[in-house]
């Protein structure tokens, strides 16, 4: 089963939520960003190639006009493949664990999988950003030294950082395959 249902960002940008049910041990949940603006993209070339034409009248050498061309392509492809991330995905398995992937808008993929015996709990943090308290998903690995300590906090959806009310859905979501993956290992 899938749903989709729209929510916004901490700046008032448009986000996509799309809920995967594959079974009740197991689902997916991913964010997705609008893509790359066409006017921006067209503001911030103009800007480069705009400046280096005033460089050229200045110096009359025609290699900063060469150079602004190459560098606003590195540029967009740097940003491209490095910087603007397209898409989030969340896929919480109760027996395996969490896997966490971002999509790039170049097409390349970063994959981050957590096992389940090192998940302690999956929680809403809060933190103080630009002069805001904004809301975070973040997954609380177990120390292995001190059973009742936390070694790490691993921040969940960074690029596109929902608001609370789409946090919401995915907590409850990653609560239930949690209680359900702590009732079926408990039970003998």
């Amino acid at each position: 089963m899938e749903e989709e249902q729209s929510f916004s960002d901490i700046c008032g940008g448009r986000l996509a939520l799309q809920r995967r049910y594959y079974s009740p041990s197991c689902r997916e949940f991913c964010l997705s960003c609008p893509r790359l603006s066409l006017r921006s993209l067209t503001a911030v070339t103009c800007i480069v190639w705009l400046a280096a034409y005033g460089l050229f009248t200045l110096c009359e050498n025609s290699m900063i006009l060469s150079a602004a061309i190459f560098i606003t392509l590195l540029g967009l492809l740097g940003y491209l493949h490095f910087v603007k991330i397209d898409q989030e995905t969340l896929l919480i398995i109760d027996s395996l664990g969490i896997q966490m992937t971002s999509s790039y808008a170049s097409g390349k993929e970063s994959t981050t999988f957590i096992e389940m015996g090192k998940v302690k709990d999956v929680v809403i943090n809060e933190a103080i950003y630009m002069q805001k308290v904004i809301y975070y998903l973040c997954i609380l690995l177990k120390d292995p030294v001190e059973p009742h300590g936390i070694s790490q906090v691993v921040p969940v959806f960074q690029s596109a950082k929902p608001r609370l009310d789409c946090l919401i859905e995915v907590y409850r979501s990653c609560q239930e395959i949690l209680a359900h993956q702590k009732a079926t290992s408990t039970s003998p």
